[in-house]
């Protein structure tokens, strides 16, 4: 997903850490972030909640879907998440503030997880100094992943980021090559980066950074970004299977050369908001899954094909296509109506800002 927040949990386990976790509660809210404030039964209240009996398993519930936030001893954060710890890819942030809310602490998934970004903004908001411990944040030094998080792109090698971050870290320059055009450039490029024009003077480098489109490439030395800038519109027959929605996205995803990775939202009429289908493919791969009254898709004026039974009986002759296009506005339609085994499809593709800043 162009990066998107996820929810907070503040954990704090005296009565000090529990003032400042009312307090970061509040400037977290403030700024639009949907956080939850939890501590120990004799200072829950108010906007708090108690803690359950076993904090570890709390910690692990979901893992991925909340980013965490203890205040306390970094010890205590360590032993309760120390279980559920996959990659950081995949972890949420987790941060750790000491109590007088003197220093924050990303402890885990810094750059991808975003628990650097975190701690900045509490830093900022709480006049907390932020302790940052990963290489390229203390050496200012180019940092691909979360360079990728910001554009909205998606790392398709783990050991190819690793490489890049690893020849950044040694003083390699490397080479940076956009075969994806439809994009623009925001911020200074850093010094470690030399844009090319073509992929044949990127070629020339030991490391490089692709933004394509490709499938199956698997070079030595070239780090893919896939932009995730595609909104799917889908209308589907009541009760349509899991499988099938699936089997047929992707078809209509693979005729673009797109994966399902560069899906940014999936939408559709309000009648569709408890289709299982859809909500299952919006969960299994984290897509937000957006829905319209028919009002709202009507707006839309110009659309490639038009079905009066469609009308009949959803409001709108044509949902796919009005659901995208309403749903990623400022787009453009790479795929007007697609008729498939129960479902009908229609892809929409956004502008893709490359983010250095």
């Amino acid at each position: 997903m162009a990066e998107t927040d996820r929810k907070i949990r503040v954990l704090s386990f005296t009565r000090t850490g529990t003032r400042l976790n009312e307090r970061i509660c509040g400037v977290l809210r403030s700024r639009g972030k949907e956080c939850a404030g939890y501590t120990v039964k004799k200072y829950a209240g108010g906007n708090l909640s108690p803690l359950p009996g076993d904090i570890r398993v709390f910690a692990g519930e979901d893992w991925g879907v909340y980013d965490l936030i203890f205040i306390g001893a970094a010890g205590i954060a360590v032993r309760y998440i120390a279980p559920w710890i996959k990659d950081k890819f995949t972890d949420p942030a987790v941060l750790v503030m000491d109590e007088k809310g003197t220093y924050v602490i990303p402890l885990l998934s810094g750059h991808v997880g975003g628990a650097v970004r975190l701690a900045r903004e509490l830093a900022s908001e709480t006049g907390a100094e932020a302790v940052l411990t990963t290489a390229t944040d203390v050496q200012g030094k180019f940092a691909v992943d979360v360079f990728a998080k910001k554009s909205g792109l998606c790392l398709t090698d783990r050991k190819e980021a690793r490489a890049v971050s690893a020849a950044v870290l040694e003083g390699e320059r490397i080479a940076f090559c956009r075969e994806y055009r439809e994009c623009q450039i925001t911020g200074e490029i850093p010094r470690e980066i030399h844009l090319c024009e073509t992929w044949k003077e990127a070629a020339s480098f030991p490391h490089r950074i692709l933004v394509s489109d490709r499938s199956g490439l698997a070079e030595e030395g070239t780090l893919l970004l896939r932009p995730k800038n595609v909104v799917a519109g889908i209308g589907c027959r009541r009760g349509i299977s899991e499988e099938v929605l699936e089997s047929g996205l992707r078809a209509v995803l693979a005729e673009h050369g797109l994966v399902m990775e560069q899906v940014q939202a999936l939408a559709s009429i309000d009648l569709k908001k408890d289709e299982r289908a859809l909500l299952a493919l919006a969960d299994k791969y984290r897509i937000p899954f957006n829905v319209y009254p028919a009002e709202e898709l009507a707006k839309v004026r110009e659309v490639t094909s038009r079905s009066e039974f469609v009308e009949q009986t959803a409001g709108v002759d044509n949902v796919c296509e009005r659901a995208a296009l309403t749903c990623g506005r400022g787009g453009k339609l790479i795929q007007g109506k697609r008729t498939g085994e129960s479902m009908t499809s229609a892809l929409v593709r956004l502008p893709v800002t490359l983010d250095f800043r």
